[in-house]
């Protein structure tokens, strides 16, 4: 079976964001193993209007010229992780927009996160979880959180450190959400090659 293609997401586009190191971080680990292919996608580079279409694309194909280059994007992949920055308790809404401008190409895949905040982003990845599983989705149980003062050691107003000071908390729960990521991307894989799919 050929590895899976896998999309690191950056759900947030504010300028001063803080999703560039998590990011990164997240893509050295994922460029590490040998059971994936990851590449960066970030919402800057897909300058998507408010959904304004008039369905989903699951009944009627979009009409936006930067709707259907983002679903072309992320339909060449087979799972996801998701560099979720929380924002009043929830996800940015650049990333809910982007998530409601397709559809089936979201539809029988995996994803996992890397979310950050107070609580490590874990309110706006519960959130997350509940809008993947409308679009078919399948999350992994463990996400990687930066959360509480791990956060604040390497947060813009914090201790601005580099993110491998606290990394040693970081990297059991990065193996496991990666490790999860990979089997589920194997097996919905095989599942949509089986005939009877």
């Amino acid at each position: 079976m050929t590895k899976p293609k896998i999309a690191l997401i950056i759900g947030s586009t504010r300028p001063t964001r803080f999703a560039d190191k998590p990011a990164q971080w997240m893509l050295k680990q994922a460029q590490a193993r040998e059971d994936l292919d990851v590449e960066l996608v970030d919402l800057r580079d897909h300058p998507l209007p408010f959904f304004a279409e008039v369905t989903s694309n699951a009944h009627v194909p979009s009409k936006d010229p930067e709707a259907i280059r983002w679903q072309e994007t992320i339909g060449r992949f087979d799972g996801y992780i998701f560099v979720v920055a929380e924002y009043n308790h929830s996800i940015t809404g650049a990333l809910k927009n982007a998530l409601d401008q397709a559809y089936k190409e979201w539809n029988r895949k995996p994803f996992t996160a890397i979310g950050y905040g107070g609580v490590g982003g874990a309110r706006a990845l519960e959130h997350l979880r509940a809008i993947a599983v409308e679009l078919q989705m399948v999350s992994t149980r463990s996400a990687v959180h930066i959360g509480g003062s791990d956060f604040m050691t390497v947060a813009p107003r914090g201790g601005k450190k580099p993110i491998e000071d606290i990394e040693a908390a970081l990297l059991p729960q990065a193996k496991a959400a990666l490790d999860e990521l990979v089997w589920w991307a194997k097996a919905t894989l095989a599942a949509k090659a089986s005939p009877s799919a």
